[in-house]
């Protein structure tokens, strides 16, 4: 994976899941987590907007789509991936939240790292395509 200036944030409530994504993309990317969407919002009002924002879906506060949702009024080129311990057919109970939150990838729990970064590289590629326009 090349390196690049392209900023990704973690948005989840548990520790460990951020530790793992963190050290899966330390070296590629500046990486931002945060363990609530309230605290990745305050983030985003200091560092600007992420390039790639990867989301769990089930935290306290708010749901991974309405978070997504949030972020993709104020920042429509961010790439929104939503993690998710069930498969994307229990998501589809309300399709207009997924439409809202215009999510790239969704990426079932528990993931193999290789695919992530996959998915990740290809989001990178999408958000620099996206600025070409």
């Amino acid at each position: 994976m090349p390196k690049s200036k392209l900023k990704l944030m973690v948005v989840d409530d548990e520790q460990d899941n951020l530790d793992l994504i963190y050290r899966t993309f330390r070296r590629h990317f500046p990486t931002f987590l945060a363990n609530s969407p309230a605290t990745a919002m305050q983030m985003i009002d200091v560092e600007g907007e992420m390039a790639i924002i990867i989301s769990d879906q089930s935290m306290p506060e708010m749901t991974g789509i309405e978070f997504l949702s949030k972020i993709s009024a104020r920042f429509p080129n961010t790439i929104r991936i939503l993690l998710t311990g069930y498969s994307e057919d229990a998501l589809e109970d309300d399709p207009d939240l997924i439409s809202a939150a215009q999510i790239y990838k969704c990426v079932t729990k528990p993931w193999d790292p290789e695919d992530l970064k996959t998915i990740v590289q290809q989001a990178a590629e999408v958000y620099q395509a996206s600025l070409q326009q």
